[in-house]
């Protein structure tokens, strides 16, 4: 599950991503607020790209997300190894297709203080997380949200926001890497089949975790 474990937490991003529509003038956590307000669903492409402490490029990868608020989401990498994640409100299954394995996680516990439980969650999710208005930089407006809990695997997630909403996520974890998300293409508030956002282990699937 190595593959998938940094964008898991840099979603577990986004894992609920929208880009609607920005308020005119409006500063990146007004943005933001206007985000939890109006967008319910959406669905997106990504590029995720790590890099280490010296800002060398180890992992890229790209692929599409699509979520519904509050909790249900569904991220799909496509390139270089085709892999699972998602959230069904209750639990987060995380497949890995090359090694037939499925990861089993109850939902509270797996998002906790990250990205994902801040895109994906509900209004209140904000209350864990310090937010602060950081400026603009390479023509964005940024925003950055720091864990409450000292405990969490992440030391800070930046958000930059675009003429078309949120263009782009940084996420900094406790090891000194930085994953770097781009979105494109983005819908939102669409009308999105159910059926997305359950999972069923395949036939012959080792399944590790919490399946009840």
């Amino acid at each position: 599950m190595q593959r998938v474990a940094h964008g898991f937490s840099a979603l577990l991003i986004a894992i609920s991503i929208s880009l609607f529509t920005p308020l005119a003038g409006a500063s990146s956590v007004d943005q933001f607020a206007q985000f939890l307000k109006s967008t319910l669903s959406g669905k997106t492409d990504f590029e995720q790209k790590i890099y280490d402490g010296k800002r060398k490029l180890v992992q890229e990868s790209r692929g599409t997300f699509v979520f519904q608020r509050p909790g249900r989401f569904r991220w799909a990498y496509v390139k270089p190894y085709p892999q699972l994640i998602v959230g069904d409100g209750t639990k987060v299954w995380i497949y890995d297709e090359d090694l037939n394995q499925v990861t089993v996680r109850k939902f509270d516990q797996a998002l906790g203080s990250t990205p994902a439980a801040l895109l994906s969650g509900n209004n209140e999710v904000v209350k864990a997380f310090k937010i602060t208005d950081q400026g603009t930089r390479d023509g964005l407006e940024w925003l950055q949200a720091e864990p409450r809990d000292t405990e969490s695997n992440f030391d800070k997630v930046r958000m930059g926001f675009g003429f078309s909403g949120l263009e782009a996520m940084e996420l900094h974890d406790s090891f000194g890497q930085t994953t770097v998300l781009r979105f494109t293409s983005f819908q939102r508030n669409p009308a999105i089949d159910a059926n997305s956002f359950r999972f069923t282990p395949p036939k012959g699937a080792d399944v590790i975790g919490d399946v009840k």
